[in-house]
C-alpha cells in the first residue's frame, strides 16, 4: 500500500520550484501535461500513487495544494501547458491579492485569517489518502507569504497531524549584505525558529551555492529563475525516487530520513548532485562510475549549501545517504566505500556509529539521460550552522539599530512588543550551539537535558 505524501507549495517561490517538481515527475512517469497516461507508460512498475491520484476520468491528478496571497504565479501556472494537470479545487489565493509585501508577519496574520478555507482543502486532500504519511512544504524563508504564512501552516499542521511527517525544501536567501528584500534577515529568522520546532526534515537549498553552481558547473553566466528551479527539481525528484521505484529499503518518507537524523533538532539536510546538466543535449558525456560519482558529491563544489568548511571548527559529517541511480553492480558500491574509508574522505562524528548509506534506485525509462550512473546525497553536516550564524549576523546588524520594523508592528503579533523576534533569534542560537556541539565527542552528554524534551514528539512520529 503506497504511503501517500501531499505537496503544499507556498508563495511565489514555493509554486515556482512546485511546478517544475511537477514537471519533472510527470516526465518519468510518463504522465502528460493533461494527467492522462501516455500508451508507453500503461505497464509501469512504478509507484505513482504516493504524487498522484486518479480522476474518474483516469486523469492522474498530483496530491499538491497550491497557496499564494497573490495571484500572479499561479495564473502563470493555469495558462500554462500544465494548467489541467492540477485540480482547481486545491488552488488557493487570497481575494483582495495583495501579497504579504516581503513582510513576514503580514503573511503569518492573513495565514491566521484565511487557514480555515485553507484547511478545508489540506483536509479533504488528507481524507482522500489510504496511508497518509506525511506533508512535503516548498517555499522560500526570506520573503512574505512562504515564510509567513508558511510559518503559520507549519504550526497548524503540527497540531492537527502530530503524528504525520512534515518535510519541507526550503529555499534559503543569497548569503549578501546588500539584498532586494532588506527585511530578509527578520522574515527568515522567524521562519527558521518554525523549522527547528514544527518540520521533521528540512531539506536546505541555498541561494547562493545554487547560482554558484549554474555559473561554475553548468556555465551559465547569468541563470535564470528557470534554470534555477530546474537544479531545485532534479535535487527533488531524485530524492523521492526510492519512494516511485519502491526497492526493499527506503522505500517511505521514514525509512529515508530516519537513519539521517539522530536527534530532533538536528535535522537540517544539504544536499549534492552529480553529474550536473540542465540540458541532456548539451551534456557532455563523460565515463561515469560509482566511485566518480560517490567521490564527486563529498566535493564542497558540488554541495547545494554554501557554508564555511573551517578546519579549526572541526565540522563532520553526522549521517550520510546517497541516491545512486543508474546501472549498477552492488559489488562497485562496497568497493567504493572501502576506497573512501581508505582515503579518509569524508569526516564523521566521533560520537556515534557513522557511515555512508548507499541506496540504488531505479532510473525511469521514460527519461533519456545522458549518464551511466549519477547519484544525489542528502547529509547531515555540522557546518550548516555557518548559514545559520551568516542569518544571525545580518539579523543582529537590523535588530540593533531598530531599522524596518513598523509594518511589523502593525500586525498583532507585533503590536504590544518584538519579544517573538528576540525569541526566534534565540532559538536559533540554540540550533546552532547543539551544531557545534555534535562535533565534539562529548556531545551525548552534553544534549542529554537538552534532548529529552523534544525528542517526545519527535519519537511519537517515528513509532
Amino acid at each position: 500500500m503506497p504511503r501517500e505524501i501531499i505537496t503544499l507549495q507556498i508563495g511565489q517561490c514555493g509554486n515556482q520550484i512546485g511546478m517544475e517538481f511537477w514537471k519533472q515527475l510527470c516526465a518519468e512517469h510518463g504522465i502528460r501535461s493533461d494527467g492522462i497516461l501516455e500508451d508507453f507508460a500503461t505497464d509501469g512498475t512504478d509507484r505513482k500513487d504516493v504524487f498522484f491520484y486518479q480522476a474518474d476520468d483516469e486523469h492522474y491528478i498530483p496530491r499538491a495544494v497550491l497557496l499564494d496571497l497573490e495571484p500572479r504565479v499561479i495564473d502563470t501556472i493555469m495558462s500554462s501547458p500544465f494548467a489541467n494537470l492540477y485540480n482547481p479545487e486545491n488552488i488557493f489565493t487570497s481575494k483582495h491579492g495583495g501579497g504579504a509585501g516581503n513582510n513576514w508577519a503580514s503573511g503569518f496574520s492573513q495565514a491566521e485569517r484565511l487557514h480555515e478555507e485553507v484547511f478545508d482543502i489540506i483536509d479533504r486532500e488528507a481524507d482522500g489518502s489510504d496511508s497518509l504519511e506525511g506533508f512535503v512544504m516548498c517555499h522560500s524563508i526570506a520573503g512574505g507569504t512562504g515564510s509567513g504564512m508558511g510559518s503559520y501552516l507549519l504550526e497548524k499542521l503540527n497540531d492537527r497531524y502530530p503524528k504525520k511527517l512534515i518535510q519541507t525544501y526550503s529555499v534559503f536567501p543569497q548569503q549578501e549584505d546588500i539584498s532586494d528584500v532588506v527585511v530578509q534577515p527578520y522574515n527568515s529568522i522567524l521562519t527558521l525558529k518554525r523549522l527547528t520546532q514544527n518540520a521533521d526534515c528540512v531539506v536546505v537549498l541555498d541561494n547562493t551555492a545554487l547560482n554558484r553552481i549554474a555559473a561554475d558547473r553548468l556555465r551559465i553566466p547569468n541563470p535564470t529563475f528557470s534554470q534555477v528551479n530546474q537544479l531545485v527539481s532534479t535535487i527533488m525528484a531524485t530524492s523521492t525516487t526510492t519512494l516511485r521505484y519502491p526497492g526493499y529499503m527506503n522505500n517511505d518518507l521514514i525509512g529515508l530520513i530516519a537513519s539521517l537524523i539522530p536527534t530532533p533538532r538536528l535535522h537540517f539536510l544539504m544536499t549534492g548532485y552529480t553529474p550536473l546538466t540542465t540540458d541532456q543535449k548539451v551534456a557532455s558525456v563523460r565515463k561515469t562510475t560509482v566511485l566518480d560519482v560517490m567521490r564527486r558529491l563529498l566535493q564542497p563544489k558540488n554541495v547545494m549549501v554554501s557554508t564555511l568548511r573551517d578546519r579549526k571548527r572541526n565540522h563532520c559529517y553526522i549521517s550520510i545517504l546517497n541516491i545512486i541511480q543508474g546501472e549498477v553492480d552492488p559489488t562497485q558500491v562496497h568497493k567504493s566505500l572501502q576506497r573512501i574509508r581508505e582515503r579518509k574522505l569524508a569526516e564523521f562524528i566521533p560520537w556515534g556509529p557513522a557511515s555512508i548509506q548507499v541506496a540504488l534506485s531505479r532510473k525511469s525509462p521514460y527519461v533519456q539521460t545522458a549518464h551511466r550512473v549519477s547519484g544525489l546525497m542528502l547529509a547531515n553536516h555540522t557546518s550548516i550552522s555557518t548559514v545559520f550564524e551568516k542569518n544571525c549576523k545580518l539579523y543582529d546588524k537590523l535588530r540593533k539599530r531598530e531599522a524596518f520594523l513598523e509594518n511589523y508592528k502593525k500586525e498583532d503579533i507585533f503590536k504590544e512588543n518584538l519579544d517573538e523576534l528576540d525569541n526566534s533569534r534565540e532559538v536559533v542560537q540554540q540550533l546552532i550551539d547543539e551544531y557545534q556541539a555534535a562535533s565534539k565527542a562529548d556531545y551525548i552528554t552534553w544534549g542529554a537535558q537538552k534532548v529529552f524534551y523534544t525528542s517526545v514528539r519527535f519519537s511519537s512520529k517515528f513509532t
